[in-house]
């Protein structure tokens, strides 16, 4: 179970990447309209979540640490606080439908979450590594000085 935690992990984060690719696919469609932004939409609001409690249930039958699994469980936070910013920014418009300054701002953030949930989700992957992928209990760390042979 553990290296499904791992291959869960690495799709979540793979997901996670696309919805920046995603974003800029809306950011920069001419004409742009509401459906610029669909595959943008699908991936946070289906694909990300689906994963997120796929990754959640990975960490919890691999056994992992609560804090790992609670680490695993944060995107899904995230992904409410992504929708919610979403909102308030595309709902912040003048009477002419034009972005107002506060708009604009709410839209930083929303981004910023973003920022912010990939380095969950990396930390979760990098967890799910060394969960699946332990030290070895009988090896000897080695330090090797630059000149020296290792």
């Amino acid at each position: 179970m553990r290296k499904a935690f791992v291959i869960v992990s690495t799709l979540s984060l793979a997901a996670f990447a696309l919805q920046f690719i995603f974003a800029a696919v809306g950011a920069f469609t001419e004409p742009a309209g509401d459906d610029a932004y669909t595959l943008h939409s699908i991936t946070g609001m289906a694909v990300i979540p689906g994963l997120t409690l796929l990754t959640i249930l990975c960490a919890v039958l691999a056994k992992a640490p609560g804090r790992i699994v609670g680490l695993a469980a944060l995107p899904l936070g995230l992904v409410v606080v992504q929708a919610l910013l979403a909102g308030l920014a595309n709902g912040s418009t003048d009477a002419a439908g034009a972005s107002t300054p506060f708009g604009l701002t709410i839209a930083g953030l929303h981004a910023l979450n973003g920022i912010i949930a990939v380095h969950v989700v990396v930390s979760v992957h990098q967890a799910a590594r060394k969960l699946a992928n332990p030290p070895a209990a009988d090896a000897i760390p080695v330090s090797v000085r630059a000149g020296e042979p290792a």
